[in-house]
């Protein structure tokens, strides 16, 4: 499939248009190209980065090296807060927390037509890449650069704060596949040394403050984080619980405020 793919785009053609002239005479040029690609993938560069897209919730997003590559567990972010959104039953704001690609701000400012969107991200680069998927979308958006969400506090507040930040212990970069360890941004990865609970006490203080009465905080979850994350949201004295992907892993924590 990859192979497939990878071809397909070096020729400039779909998956079914490859099939459609697999007996049409290829240029040489054409060959060359594919066999770069195939290099580039041989050496673990994510397919994503190499086409320079890949699809999430129905749209594709450009992604590129300085931001995470979309992954489907991550429908489940947007899942539930479309649902919360709909609860609601009003147009809304939204606040997201590392955004990266932009792959949630965008797919939530689309699919919430005229609420309004705050996309937070401390990589300018990554603002660039989402931008550019914004103007793709022709989604509105307010984009900012900083770190973290102390940057806006008196800002808002948002009946949605959603947030996929870095939850993977350092100690655990060797169990990591090649494609994500050797070309994903550690910056988006990873927790701080010996601190994997970082992200979850800031999204859970300072995060939790930019929530209007009544809103949501949604924050995907590391495959071995929910008991943890649990424990701490209780501990804020507000109503929260975990919810599980589709491979049965405790992937989001909800926050009612």
């Amino acid at each position: 499939l990859e192979a497939e793919l990878l071809v397909a785009h070096a020729l400039g053609l779909t998956r079914l248009q490859l099939f459609l002239r697999l007996d049409q005479p290829v240029l040489e040029a054409e060959v060359a190209r594919a066999r770069e690609l195939l290099v580039r993938r041989g050496k673990h560069e994510p397919v994503a980065y190499i086409t320079g897209s890949r699809e999430f919730y129905g749209r594709a997003f450009a992604v590129a090296s300085g931001v995470l590559v979309p992954r489907p567990e991550t429908e489940l972010l947007v899942d539930l807060a479309l649902a919360r959104a709909k609860d609601l039953g009003r147009l809304v704001s939204f606040l997201d927390i590392g955004t990266g690609s932009g792959c949630i701000a965008v797919t939530l400012a689309k699919e919430l037509e005229g609420s309004t969107g705050v996309a937070l991200d401390l990589s300018a680069r990554a603002l660039e890449i989402a931008r550019a998927n914004a103007a793709t979308h022709a989604a509105t958006l307010e984009f900012v650069e900083g770190d973290g969400p102390e940057v806006l506090v008196g800002r808002g507040p948002f009946e949605l704060v959603v947030s996929n930040p870095p939850y993977i212990p350092p100690e655990e970069r060797a169990s990591l596949a090649p494609d994500v360890r050797e070309h994903e941004p550690a910056l988006a990865l990873f927790t701080p040394p010996h601190d994997p609970d970082h992200w979850l006490r800031r999204l859970l203080g300072p995060g939790l403050s930019l929530v209007a009465a009544g809103g949501s905080l949604l924050v995907e979850l590391g495959h071995k984080q929910g008991p943890r994350a649990l424990e701490l949201a209780l501990a804020t004295g507000r109503s929260a619980k975990l919810h599980k992907d589709f491979g049965g892993i405790e992937r989001v924590l909800e926050v009612s405020k």
